[in-house]
């Protein structure tokens, strides 16, 4: 219990210094402060100790928000995604030189038509329509060295102007795309290679470009020349470039016609519905025809 003489309450006095009368509190611990322990807020002042908790919490909240230098790479504009399957994908051609090692490997992730259709009897792995686009044809690197040079030419203009996941979603429903029209005019293929997810990037830039009013015309002269070389050079799965390209162009359509905030569930669903269309196609399609 209180005196009900202030000057002889000792709750009248400042509690880091017991000889300074006053009848200020503070505002977080309602202790008595003197007016060389307050410091002021926007509604009453603040003990030294309460003031040093505060801006510990803060400190601390801040630190919390700060991203890792993970997300920090996430959130910049270098082309980290193209970065990562280039690397990636060369990583996977080395070991594709190894004796004995590689052929596993490139056996494992090939893409045939019969492994995403039931009724062959060979093993169901659709996984493979999208793994092709690691693996590439050995020993001579120029088929791996064109298509990851490719990537990273277009990569590095196109994956800041769309944002990492739309862009590792168009490099991977591309490939898909390549292997599906495989499956659907060439049953009897066994195609390695990432050019059908090159070309969805190189034709998705069409759409993109012309649709923010950037000249395409060299994009449409490169598309051009690398279409005639899809046809006339040797070795080459024609149906994998055309098929990749096609969901390129469909893709980029969905994205130009989908920038808006408020449609990106939408952007979303029919990234996925491709994705799945995809997939089905090269399934029940080629059984239809050729079974």
């Amino acid at each position: 219990m209180t005196s009900a003489d202030p000057r002889t309450n000792p709750d009248n006095f400042c509690y880091r210094h017991p000889d300074r009368q006053s009848f200020v509190l503070c505002q977080r611990c309602l202790r008595t402060i003197c007016p060389a322990c307050q410091t002021p807020l926007p509604v009453g002042v603040i003990c030294p100790e309460c003031l040093a908790e505060q801006q510990k919490g803060a400190r601390s909240a801040e630190v919390k928000r700060m991203p890792g230098r993970f997300a920090r790479k996430l959130r910049s504009d270098r082309p980290v995604v193209t970065y990562a399957i280039v690397i990636v994908t060369i990583a996977v051609y080395l070991l594709q030189l190894i004796p004995v090692v590689g052929g596993t490997i490139t056996g494992a992730l090939a893409f045939a038509p019969a492994y995403v259709v039931p009724a062959t009897g060979v093993p169901f792995e659709p996984w493979r329509m999208l793994t092709v686009a690691f693996v590439h044809s050995t020993p001579l690197p120029f088929h791996v060295a064109l298509n990851m040079l490719a990537l990273w030419a277009l990569g590095r203009s196109l994956e800041p102007s769309l944002g990492k996941v739309r862009f590792l979603a168009l490099y991977v429903l591309s490939a898909i795309g390549g292997s599906a029209l495989v499956a659907l005019i060439a049953p009897g293929t066994f195609v390695v290679g990432a050019s059908g997810a090159v070309w969805g990037l190189l034709t998705s830039m069409l759409i993109i470009g012309r649709h923010l009013g950037v000249n395409i015309l060299p994009i449409a002269i490169l598309l051009g020349i690398n279409l005639v070389f899809s046809f006339v050079g040797s070795g080459v799965s024609w149906q994998s470039h055309i098929g990749g390209g096609l969901v390129g162009l469909l893709v980029g359509y969905i994205f130009s016609k989908t920038r808006a905030q408020k449609r990106q569930g939408l952007q979303a669903a029919l990234l996925v519905a491709v994705g799945i269309g995809l997939v089905a196609v090269a399934a029940i399609i080629p059984g239809l025809l050729y079974l």
